[in-house]
């Protein structure tokens, strides 16, 4: 294998994960992963062009990015590539109003303050077999259904142990509607040419991790 110094000739930017890689989340904030702190730290006092990428998808940008600097990261809003802002930018640019389908009183409903969310479709302001059953009327009832999901991820990990992520949820509503979804967040293309694009680095120029 090529020594290090070859490997990253060329490279510009790094894309960093955040949940699993940098931290575990759970009860308390959760705990930073040995190491990660200080090897963020490093990267951002390189050369290199730094961008974090998250699925999260019930936090805001904000409590995360307070829950990772309560940790110990040196990491700003503006550093963080999430698929809720990318939805909503979606959306405006389309006219479309949602159901939304998200967790009871979590903090990533502020990110969709701004979207229009008036009749027909209704928002949902809790996960649950209620609002799963309604989101799956909205898409029936509709001459063209459109499903946007922020991720299609099978699970996470918290501390408590592992947790059901979207793409199960994803998967029955497209499995009940006969439609396929448009993934926003990881492993969209779309979503990594987003991060590219906010630090002027080219794909063959990165470093993901």
């Amino acid at each position: 294998m090529a020594p290090w110094g070859e490997r990253l000739a060329g490279v510009r930017g790094v894309l960093l994960d955040i949940s699993g890689v940098l931290y575990d989340s759970g009860a308390g904030g959760g705990t930073a992963i040995a190491g990660s702190v200080e090897a963020v730290a490093r990267l951002k006092g390189s050369r290199l062009k730094v961008r974090f990428c998250t699925n999260e998808s019930q936090k805001s940008r904000a409590e995360l990015v307070g829950q990772l600097r309560r940790l110990g990261f040196d990491i700003s809003e503006g550093e963080v590539t999430a698929p809720a802002p990318a939805t909503c930018q979606i959306l405006k640019e389309r006219g479309l109003r949602p159901y939304l389908l998200i967790h009871d009183g979590r903090p990533v409903r502020s990110e969709f303050d701004q979207i229009d969310i008036i009749n027909p479709n209704y928002a949902g302001e809790s996960f649950s077999y209620q609002n799963m059953n309604n989101a799956f009327q909205v898409l029936m009832e509709l001459e063209n259904p459109v499903l946007i999901s922020l991720g299609k991820g099978r699970y996470y990990k918290e501390t408590s142990g592992l947790m059901l992520d979207v793409g199960p949820y994803m998967k029955a509503l497209e499995y009940a509607c006969g439609i396929k979804a448009e993934v926003v967040g990881k492993p969209s293309p779309e979503f990594f040419k987003s991060a590219l694009q906010a630090i002027g680095v080219e794909a063959h120029q990165l470093l993901s991790m």
